[in-house]
């Protein structure tokens, strides 16, 4: 018997929530425009799957592809770039619109800055992001790896030059390998993209980086004729992600914001345990945090999107591998006349937790509280391609985690 998907409606105490304001739509533009003048910038594609929501009852659904993302196969490298373009422009002190690519590219910023050594801990996608990002902009890179992960991700990242191993720790053993190295290293630099005490403006810029995500997601469904999506559902490993989507769409929609909904692996269900003790305060996850999510498998919330997600969220839930695999498979063979999708295991969870929702009655209790319908609008994100072309295969060929 599979185990079960569950989640926990959003009965916390709101805060002050000051940590809102971090993704204004003003820091958001700031962003886009930082992302548009690299040469390899191109909006990724937001995919309308017309027969999948009509086969499961909704009035339309909508899917941010982010395999295209330039040419990284993920979402992550739009943090990373922005959060070293805004150090660099604090450290030389110029403004960040003058720190295009075209400056941090250019001989004047080795005479302005030098050269630092960018650090940080992965699974993957993250690590792969600011591994290309230093590479281009002629930096240095230090990944570390937790237990577990794919040789092929490894291969990706050593490919943009970056120095990288694979740690016998969980993910959040690896930040704090990574925060103490950068400690010892001279201009050494942690890019993460979990907050702690001390540690909060780096990032506070990759949760506005991946804000060209939901800028470009906003003016496509309103190209389609969508000016507000009902329901957002966003994936969440320390929250970084889904604190930067659900404060982005707040800020545009401040007074009709969309319903939202959080989905975590289950083996690292963080927030929704937070959610569950529904007293405000931040929980932990411990262990291996083994699940095929990797991209999720982070035990500890970042602080700042913490704040975010406990005033605005609806429901968060805390999700089984096999909903990840479900998401995978459906789409890629999607519903006649609706595009296909390439999606990782950490991208596609967001179409196996809609499918199961609106037609697992086990379900019917969630499916009413969050109001999915004949009038829903619903926006997912697939972060990740096939990162892991083998385990891709494994799911989408052979079946893998189908009865788990």
């Amino acid at each position: 018997m599979r185990p079960r998907m569950e989640w926990a409606m959003n009965r916390m105490p709101g805060s002050g929530d000051t940590r809102l304001a971090i993704m204004d739509l003003g820091s958001v533009r700031e962003a886009q425009r930082f992302h548009r003048s690299f040469p390899q910038y191109s909006e990724t594609p937001l995919a309308r799957l017309t027969g999948m929501a009509e086969h499961l009852g909704l009035g339309g659904l909508y899917v941010k592809d982010e395999s295209y993302r330039f040419g990284l196969n993920a979402f992550k490298v739009l943090g990373g770039s922005f959060a070293m373009a805004r150090y660099i422009a604090d450290e030389t002190g110029r403004d960040i619109g003058e720190c295009d690519f075209g400056y941090l590219t250019s001989g004047q910023l080795a005479q302005d800055f030098g050269r630092a050594t960018f650090f940080t801990a992965t699974d993957g996608n993250h690590g792969r992001g600011v591994a290309w990002a230093a590479h281009r902009l002629g930096q240095r890179a230090v990944v570390r790896m937790p237990r577990g992960s794919t040789r092929a991700r490894f291969d990706n990242i050593a490919k943009e030059g970056a120095e990288v191993t694979i740690e016998e720790l969980n993910y959040d053993d690896c930040v704090r390998l990574v925060a103490q190295e950068a400690g010892e290293t001279e201009h050494g630099v942690v890019v993460q993209d979990t907050a702690w005490d001390g540690y909060e403006r780096i990032p506070s810029w990759i949760m506005q980086g991946y804000g060209t995500m939901s800028s470009e997601a906003a003016e496509q469904l309103r190209q389609l004729g969508v000016n507000r999506p009902t329901h957002v559902f966003v994936q969440a490993g320390v929250g970084s992600l889904a604190g930067s989507v659900v404060g982005y769409f707040t800020n545009l929609f401040p007074d009709d914001p969309p319903t939202f909904v959080t989905m975590e692996a289950s083996a690292a269900d963080c927030l929704y345990q937070g959610a569950r003790a529904a007293d405000g305060k931040p929980r932990t996850v411990g262990g291996d945090l083994s699940t095929i999510m990797a991209g999720l498998a982070c035990g500890e919330p970042n602080t700042i999107s913490w704040d975010i997600l406990r005033n605005h969220v609806s429901a968060f839930l805390s999700c089984p591998d096999w909903s990840s695999a479900k998401g995978m498979r459906m789409l890629a063979a999607p519903v006649k006349g609706d595009p296909a999708i390439t999606s990782g295991e950490s991208g596609a969870v967001g179409m196996g937790m809609i499918a199961t929702i609106m037609q697992d009655d086990a379900y019917v209790e969630l499916r009413e509280e969050l109001g999915l319908g004949l009038r829903s609008q619903v926006l997912l994100f697939s972060t990740e391609g096939d990162t892991d072309p083998v385990r891709y295969r494994e799911v989408v060929w052979d079946g893998a985690y189908a009865s788990e």
